[in-house]
């Protein structure tokens, strides 16, 4: 009796999985274009408004540090857009390189800076570290670069 009902419900489930595919393969999917409507369909970036990232350096290179130094650099940027930019984050890419955004929004032709600060301790040898952006740009991601050599003493 047990091995019926195990039989029968295996069955129902490989015929509604079958029923499955075949309504995701029909051609009446929804849309992803979730963003454009007929309103924006025929609008450009520059017509809708976008900020842009322009900065003057998008990387560092320290030079030579003495293992333990703590050093910190600004990198300069304008908002080269025309909508308000705004840094939701910044990641660098260990624990060693902490990055300091500002929180506020940077208006259109306004300049910002990024502070990214390198804890040396530690790490011997060619050191090239990166802080990843997040912010509200097309693409939404920008990566800045610190380098160094670290020696010890």
């Amino acid at each position: 009796m047990n091995n019926i009902c195990i039989v029968m419900l295996s069955l129902v489930l490989l015929v509604s999985c079958g029923d499955m595919a075949k309504k995701v393969d029909s051609k009446d999917q929804l849309s992803t274009d979730l963003v454009r409507n007929s309103k924006t369909a025929q609008l450009d970036e520059k017509e809708l408004g976008m900020p842009a990232f322009t900065f003057k350096k998008e990387e560092h290179d320290f030079g030579i540090l003495i293992d333990g130094e703590k050093v910190t650099y600004s990198f300069q940027f304008t908002n080269s857009g025309d909508a308000p930019l705004i840094i939701s984050n910044a990641q660098g890419s260990c624990g060693c390189t902490v990055p300091n955004y500002p929180k506020e929004p940077i208006a259109p032709g306004a300049t910002a800076s990024v502070d990214v600060t390198f804890d040396s301790k530690g790490r011997t040898g060619k050191q090239s570290k990166a802080v990843t952006l997040t912010a509200n740009t097309n693409p939404n991601r920008k990566v800045i670069r610190i380098h160094s050599e670290v020696i010890t003493e």
